[in-house]
């Protein structure tokens, strides 16, 4: 959730971690130019994960439909583990364009927290 309201930061305006979190060419290019309804539904699609997980637990006591559960369950690991595999050019740990700025993060640190949200969404889900 918390990533999610850094999305919803930068569809305010807010510059935090912005720049850094755009892939680049290696002449410092963006690869990306998301507008302001781009973060909205990354945003928004990051709350509902952290939603879904909260209902998961029973932290908030909501009979959510079953489908929901079971596919939301595989969908979300699928999600960020394939974020951390990336596109291999740009993003993840398999990216070719690896000494720009984002690449160093992306290798350091978005990378590996998608990777670790992916595996423990995959553990969750086999703890049922």
């Amino acid at each position: 959730m918390v990533l999610g309201i850094i999305h919803f930061n930068w569809l305010m305006g807010g510059e935090f971690g912005f720049s850094e979190s755009l892939p680049t060419k290696e002449n410092g290019e963006r690869v990306l130019n998301p507008k302001k309804i781009d973060s909205a539904i990354v945003g928004i699609g990051l709350i509902a994960f952290g939603i879904f997980y909260l209902l998961k637990s029973g932290f908030i006591d909501y009979n959510s439909p079953e489908w929901i559960m079971k596919y939301g369950s595989w969908i979300i690991p699928i999600i960020f583990l394939l974020r951390a595999i990336g596109e291999f050019k740009y993003v993840g740990f398999f990216k070719s364009i690896k000494k720009t700025d984002f690449g160093k993060l992306d290798t350091e640190l978005f990378s590996p927290l998608c990777l670790i949200i992916g595996i423990l969404g995959i553990i969750i889900q086999l703890m049922e």
